[in-house]
Order: C-alpha cells, then structure tokens, then sequence
C-alpha cells in the first residue's frame, strides 16, 4: 500500500525549515545549509552526490536515517521552489533543476507550480512533471507513478504544510538540528499535531541532530 511521506527533512531548533532570503546563492535561505550537517558528511550522500566510491562518507545513525529516506520511494513530490530558484511564469525551458542531467531522484517526480511546463526527462530514470491542478492532483499522479511503493514529499516548507492539513502525509522523519535561524519559514505553525492525530513514534540523538519520526 502506497504510504505519503516525509523523510530526512532538516529543520531548527526553533523550527525554521528554511532561512530567510532564498535566491540563487542561497538556495536554503541565509544559514539554511547549516540545518543539514547531519545529512552531507553520510555514506548515503556522498554516493548520491557522486563525490566518491561506494565507502566514502560516514555511517552510523545519521546515516541509517538517510538511506531509509530513500528506500521503497517510486515517486517524489516538489514544490517549485524546490525544483528551482525561477518565479512567475516559467521564461524558457533552461532551468531543469538544480542538480545537473543526472538528478538523484532516479524516478518520476511531481512538481507543484501555478504555470504549466513540458515534462522533463532526465538521465538516470527522473522525469519531472509539472502538476497544476494543486496537491490532490499531484498526490493522485504521484500514488500511480509508485506503483505500490511510497510517495516521497520533499518540500519545501509550504508544500509539507499543505500536505499536513489535507491529513495527506503518513509519516514524517525530521531531523532536528542544533542550529537557531531566527526567521524564515515555519514548518508548524498554526498547525496542531496532535489534533492531526501525529505522535512521537521514535527518537535517536546523534551529535548533529535529534531524529524524530512522527506518525498517524
């Protein structure tokens, strides 16, 4: 059965998922990158990133939570200011992402956008599809493409807030980490989690984060 989650997402100490200002040069807002020392020094990302052989990187609980982040994910939902910093109405076909021709996806992903865009495929089995019709439609898209395996909800912030109040979202892994941003984007706010009937189902602190899974 196809299950909505959120996996390996990396938000503050006092709960920004995202610094303030993003652009170009600040993809995750000004100090963002911070919230994912945890996830960049992993085993699992390090092989993703391409950036050495099969036994570069760390292991340990970091990286446990990492690699079950993508294990039995068939598809992937984004919003668009995930797939890229460009606003408005979509200027050329240029942009494809921020992650060169080989994303790591590695399977149909479902981008959220008010401006309709071509499907994008890319090496390595990504296709980026343009989706919109709003999260429903995308969540419909998304459960068909993964025949039978998991949909992944990637972010950013406002698309993981949309989920959880349609009561879309099964599971979330947050990986809490000893930063302060001071601003930028709420993950929960105005949002009850016990009302959504979310609990604490696991918990491991590492020196670079406190992993929490919650789930329904």
């Amino acid at each position: 059965m196809t299950r909505f989650r959120v996996n390996a997402f990396s938000v503050s100490a006092d709960g920004f998922g995202v610094g303030p200002n993003q652009s170009l040069e600040n993809p995750l807002g000004m100090g963002g990158m911070a919230l994912h020392r945890w996830f960049f020094p992993t085993r699992t990302f390090q092989s993703l990133a391409g950036t050495g052989g099969t036994n570069t990187g760390t292991t340990g609980i970091d990286d446990d939570f990492a690699a079950r982040s993508l294990a039995n994910v068939g598809a992937w939902i984004l919003g668009r200011n995930m797939f890229g910093p460009v606003r408005g109405p979509w200027p050329d076909e240029s942009w494809k992402g921020w992650w060169g021709d080989t994303p790591p996806y590695h399977v149909d992903v479902f981008v959220l956008t008010h401006h309709p865009r071509a499907a994008i495929p890319m090496k390595g089995g990504t296709t980026f599809h343009f989706v919109t019709e709003g999260i429903q439609a995308a969540a419909r898209l998304a459960s068909t493409a993964a025949k039978g395996q998991d949909v992944r909800i990637g972010g950013g912030v406002a698309t993981i807030r949309q989920f959880l109040r349609a009561g879309a979202i099964d599971e979330m892994h947050l990986a809490i980490s000893p930063v302060l941003l001071g601003s930028g984007e709420e993950l929960f706010r105005d949002i009850d989690m016990v009302k959504l009937g979310y609990r604490c189902t696991e918990q491991v602190a590492t020196p670079q984060a406190l992993h929490v899974v919650l789930s329904r």
